[in-house]
């Protein structure tokens, strides 16, 4: 990648959780790793219990490893700047940039989160420079209007990295079209537009 050039970025965000935007980044990822891209994961919230020790001894989220080796390259906890590892029904272990930040129940991290962004950016801007393309992943649904106002994984992480979105809906259970009507009509006419 030369210098002063930032990778191209392409967001995939579902209407549920389960849609299949894990499985959709890792394509992608291969994909453009295919069409000679160096290419990188990115996720900048992730939940999972299970979670993956790189090599240099920290902490991210399984599906970010999976997506990182589709694309051929070395998983990096700045794909994953923020995971969330469940201890409770309304608690998590919270783990910034792959160290233990502590223990937190959900109404602590929510009140907080906004205040990671700095992390969020400084990973994913440091992915910026070191890949040509970088395929993010959201989190459940960009139109949880109860989670909009303090979004750091969806649409307010698109905005801040002005990403084009792809909307993904799960049709095995039914009702595909509707969650894709539904989740569009939910959003801001600016967020639409990505």
């Amino acid at each position: 990648m030369s210098e002063n050039k930032k990778a191209k970025c392409i967001m995939v965000q579902g209407t549920m959780s389960g849609a299949g935007k894990s499985l959709l980044c890792a394509a992608l990822c291969r994909i453009f790793a295919q069409d000679g891209l160096h290419t990188a994961p990115f996720k900048s919230q992730n939940m999972a219990l299970n979670s993956f020790v790189t090599r240099d001894g920290l902490e991210m989220g399984r599906a970010q490893v999976v997506q990182a080796q589709a694309a051929g390259v070395e998983p990096d906890v700045r794909m994953n700047p923020i995971l969330l590892k469940p201890s409770s029904d309304v608690g998590s272990q919270v783990i910034v940039n792959g160290e233990v930040r502590g223990q937190m129940k959900a109404s602590q991290y929510f009140k907080m989160k906004k205040s990671l962004i700095p992390d969020i950016l400084r990973a994913y801007n440091s992915l910026a420079e070191d890949f040509d393309v970088i395929v993010i992943e959201g989190a459940g649904s960009p139109a949880e209007i109860n989670l909009k106002a303090d979004d750091i994984v969806n649409m307010g992480l698109a905005k801040l990295v002005d990403a084009p979105v792809l909307l993904v809906g799960g049709i095995d259970r039914g009702g595909g079209f509707a969650q894709l009507f539904g989740t569009v009509e939910l959003l801001e006419t600016d967020e639409r537009h990505r």
